[in-house]
């Protein structure tokens, strides 16, 4: 990417991948200046990344063949933030789709030009770049082909929607009966796991009952190897505060955050619990204190599992990620970034409404604008805010409700169905990944449709995530939203669709999904202060800042 530093020093080491017994063949086949890539043999189609079956016709006649290196550019971002010291920004990271196959991508980086250069629809072509036995697939302009490339057309998918299979539905049989939200801010420098049993005891309070009625624990992502991301487990939970579950959950493959909820709702729907405490915790916020000052190391490996993809060319961050998509949404559908700025906007004017929020001083649809750049197309706003906190959840059989002194929240419908590849890069570009399944599959369990919604809980790790969920979810259409939120106007409190009233994560903070589901329940119990939306009886949460996601339909008990 860049030559060795005008001091004679070292530039820094790449993060490289570890290469597995199917990727190997793919890092090493550039040693002959040549691009590979599993092809089928039986329906012709080229994959990536490398599987042992074919994702288009799961024939397992497959190898890995050359190519001719090359690709059009489909979604990019120019990154400006210094997320890793052997990137120093500007920096392009792209998605390529391929000459012989569209549907066959990489992420990698565009060279040989200014980062600000790199368009979508540029042609490019492969060049490699040495590390041991590793040569990383890299790309810059095709001097030969100067015209712009054809784009990946999306793919309707809703032939594959299953309906509802059985009359009788599990979200009949739960109610949400408790919610609680631990003291949260900016480097509180507290004990993750204090702070999960602040909000586990207020919550099961909250419900009217005992921690020795909690038959169930369910927490996401459980024990994780991304620190920041969880208070330990359903483990350390059930040690500190001394409970005796039937049955527990603590696992990042749900769909989305909530998954962890719906998961439990599964579970007392089923007769194994009666009341399942559900738990989320982060404390982002300390943990990037504690990594500068060196309180906290953090060691270096290879690049494994999904980030082997991603990592060596420097895309560590979900901006880069989910910006790739917003470009390409942007460049699609011919509009700027104001339905992303007034997203921005709407949430602060909410956060000043909510004790709780982290940013509540104004924000102007000019600061949105000003701001300095993350990872284009996104700015300082368009990110939501690291905290430190902790929410907890209590779902409990319908059938117990009407003993306890809480007003419960009825499930309505919930939305977990995939439509899409499990990938980043691999499937959807026009919007967030996974954003199509769950709000397709929602709609198919009841018979309320996006009119009935009074106020929608949108998950905002990025304005765009939100975009993305209003105009899957069908309150308008596919590229739609920047007419339907009208400058914010359609979205604010008093809109036709008042979105994330509390402030979302934007302004209130990242607490990682459950923010939303906290929100929607202190709205349809009529208990938000100052931004209580006016006979709130229906909303509407998703979760899942990608892959994968979750959306719940909710509603206030008559």
């Amino acid at each position: 990417m860049r030559g060795s530093r005008p001091d004679g020093a070292e530039p820094p080491a790449k993060p490289l991948p570890q290469p597995s017994l199917e990727s190997a063949g793919f890092w090493a086949s550039g040693a002959d200046g040549t691009l590979r890539v599993k092809h089928c043999h039986a329906c012709g189609r080229w994959f990536h990344p490398p599987l042992p079956i074919c994702v288009h016709c799961r024939s397992d006649d497959v190898a890995l063949d050359p190519v001719s290196g090359r690709a059009t550019v489909v979604a990019v971002t120019v990154t400006h933030q210094p997320w890793l010291p052997a990137f120093p920004p500007p920096y392009a990271v792209a998605i390529v789709a391929l000459a012989e196959d569209d549907a066959a991508r990489l992420t990698t980086n565009v060279v040989g030009c200014a980062p600000e250069d790199v368009r979508i629809g540029m042609r490019v072509r492969v060049r490699f770049e040495q590390h041991g036995g590793i040569w990383l697939p890299l790309f810059e302009p095709d001097p030969e082909r100067l015209d712009p490339g054809p784009l990946p057309e999306p793919r309707d998918v809703s032939a594959e929607l299953r309906r509802l299979p059985k009359p009788k539905r599990f979200e009949d049989k739960v109610a949400l009966t408790g919610v609680a939200q631990s003291r949260t801010g900016r480097r509180l420098m507290a004990d993750p796991l204090a702070l999960t049993v602040e909000a586990c005891r207020a919550a099961v309070a909250d419900a009217g009952l005992e921690l020795d009625d909690i038959d169930g624990l369910s927490t996401y992502p459980g024990i994780s190897p991304y620190a920041g991301l969880t208070e330990g487990g359903v483990m350390a939970v059930s040690e500190a505060l001394q409970i005796r579950p039937t049955w527990l959950n603590g696992a990042g493959e749900v769909p989305g955050q909530s998954g962890s909820i719906i998961t439990a709702m599964l579970a007392v729907a089923s007769g194994l619990c009666r009341h399942v405490l559900c738990f989320r915790t982060v404390w982002e916020s300390s943990l990037t204190a504690m990594q500068r000052s060196g309180a906290w190391e953090t060691p270096v490996a290879r690049a494994t599992g999904t980030y082997e993809w991603r990592l060596p060319f420097g895309a560590s961050s979900a901006a880069q990620w989910i910006g790739m998509h917003a470009s390409h949404y942007l460049h699609r559908y011919g509009v700027g970034r104001e339905a992303l700025g007034a997203i921005a906007v709407t949430a602060r004017n909410g956060a000043r409404r909510n004790p709780d929020a982290v940013f509540r001083d104004p924000l102007t649809m000019d600061d949105y604008l000003s701001a300095r750049m993350i990872s284009t197309p996104f700015g300082l706003y368009d990110c939501d805010v690291p905290v430190d906190g902790a929410i907890a959840v209590v779902v409990s059989a319908i059938d117990t409700v009407a003993d306890l002194p809480s007003r419960p929240v009825l499930v309505e419908a919930v939305g977990t169905k995939v439509l899409e590849r499990l990938s980043w890069d691999q499937d959807t570009l026009t919007h967030l990944p996974q954003a199509l399944g769950p709000s397709a599959h929602l709609w198919t369990r009841t018979d309320l449709t996006p009119a009935d919604v009074d106020v929608a809980l949108l998950y905002d790790g990025f304005t765009f995530n939100a975009l993305s969920w209003l105009e899957r979810l069908g309150f308008c259409g596919l590229g739609e939203a920047t007419d339907f939120i009208a400058g914010g106007k359609t979205i604010a409190l008093d809109g036709e669709l008042p979105l994330n009233p509390h402030g979302g994560q934007l302004s209130a903070g990242r607490m990682h999904g459950y923010g939303f589901t906290r929100e929607a329940m202190l709205q349809l119990r009529g208990e938000a202060g100052d931004r209580q939306v006016p006979d709130a009886r229906v909303a509407v949460v998703t979760n899942g800042g990608g892959v994968p996601s979750g959306a719940i339909l909710l509603r206030k008990a008559t």
